[in-house]
């Protein structure tokens, strides 16, 4: 099948071309943990204060500084926490309290045990007295119908700890999108089979799904197409149940390259076909009635490059993510980069922090079917056509996940 096709894009347009087709998933209700890393899709309210009672910040003694005249005060009882204290506490008594233990009626202050000398059933403070010390008060916190989490919050550890102090055994979130991967070539096998002579193992099938995961979505391996035309048009509209539809390979201009007829066949839009950048230039943006489709290359690097530059913002917003492209770094360029090409080359490199700044070079040979090439590395340089960029040059990279063994983080603290 022959239809016009657009003309090759930049990276920035194919992005937005992309982003553009894409939306927030809806909303819904999970167990707690499983909110983890996920983006909050409705206000948090504080059901109550926290802390819920004046209690005690320290393991010690609780007495109302009003009535003490600074002798040694009787101890009257012990209140570990979890329990309240249910009797009165006199003039010239104290109570021992453990740390978290509601304050007795009456108690505005607590002395630490560290601070204090015991004289049989009696007490003696041994350092200066502050009214209203070492006590947590009600409400200083949280305060009750307070908004404690805006919709649109990463749920981090920290995030889900304190939905979990509010009581909550649940949370809203936005849907994990649900992406179909396909992979195209009849010499693909799946991996975990006998290696066969002139075959090779489908790994953009895995690299893309892992890169899915990564991103919070969930990846649906429907298989390998081979190069046949009706099973790539059939995988194709069954991916359609999905939220996107991931292809590799087959989206060139060989004879037995599919994709984009299979796209037109099933009714849908091409957006664009190619993009300005190497690896990676036979990539193709479509749209099949809502579900929007990506074709990745099928060399492997080409895949990778494309699905963390394409894939990966639009899950994250999928995902109600407001934050979608990773970090960007300045390092020193440690070696010469010369790109005597025609299109923008991003070069696989390597950034670590040393003395004083960040550092980066180039993982080595930079072939779109070696694998390696993003393996030994962490970052990727944007290089424009025609440039060279001289050792000692501050450069701007974009980081890949948390770095490699070599590592890039400034040490902390």
């Amino acid at each position: 099948m022959h239809y016009e096709t657009p003309s090759m894009v930049s990276i920035t347009e194919a992005r937005e071309l992309i982003l553009n087709r894409v939306a927030t998933l809806p909303a819904e209700d999970v167990p707690l943990l499983d909110a983890a890393g996920r983006v909050l899709a409705s206000h948090v309210t504080a059901p109550f204060d926290i802390p819920t009672a004046d209690n005690s910040a320290m393991d010690g003694y609780a007495f109302a500084t009003a009535a003490w005249t600074g002798k040694p005060l009787r101890t009257c009882g012990t209140l570990p926490a979890g329990e309240v204290w249910r009797g009165p506490v006199a003039a010239g008594e104290a109570v021992r309290i453990m740390t978290g233990a509601p304050l007795p009626a009456g108690c505005d202050t607590v002395v630490p045990l560290e601070e204090t000398v015991t004289e049989g059933d009696a007490v003696r403070f041994t350092g200066e007295v502050t009214a209203g010390s070492h006590v947590r008060r009600r409400g200083e916190e949280i305060r009750a119908g307070e908004r404690v989490l805006l919709a649109g919050a990463l749920l981090r550890p920290q995030e889900i700890a304190l939905l979990a102090s509010l009581g909550n055994g649940t949370a809203t979130v936005f849907r994990r999108p649900r992406v179909a991967i396909i992979a195209t070539g009849d010499e693909l096998q799946e991996p975990g089979s006998h290696v066969q002579t002139g075959r090779i193992f489908d790994c953009n099938s895995s690299g893309i799904a892992a890169q899915v995961m990564e991103a919070g979505g969930v990846p649906l391996r429907l298989g390998i197409a081979g190069d046949d035309a009706e099973r790539t048009r059939e995988m194709i509209r069954r991916g359609l149940d999905a939220d996107l539809v991931i292809t590799s390979g087959g989206v060139s201009v060989g004879d037995r390259d599919h994709v984009k007829d299979a796209i037109g066949q099933l009714g849908g839009k091409l957006l664009f076909w190619r993009v300005n950048m190497k690896p990676g230039k036979p990539v193709a943006g479509a749209l099949i009635g809502r579900t929007p489709l990506v074709a990745l290359p099928g060399n492997p690097v080409a895949a990778l490059v494309a699905g963390e530059l394409f894939v990966r913002p639009a899950l994250l917003r999928m995902a109600g993510h407001r934050r979608i492209f990773r970090p960007r770094v300045t390092a020193i360029l440690d070696q010469e980069i010369y790109n005597r090409g025609s299109r923008p080359h991003l070069v696989r490199c390597i950034v670590e922090y040393r003395d004083g700044c960040y550092h980066a070079v180039t993982t080595g040979e930079q072939g779109s079917a070696r694998l390696t090439s993003l393996t030994t590395g962490n970052a990727i340089l944007h290089s424009p056509p025609g440039t060279r960029i001289p050792a000692g040059t501050a450069v701007e990279l974009g980081m890949l996940g948390r770095g490699t063994a070599a590592g890039w983080e400034t040490p902390w603290p």
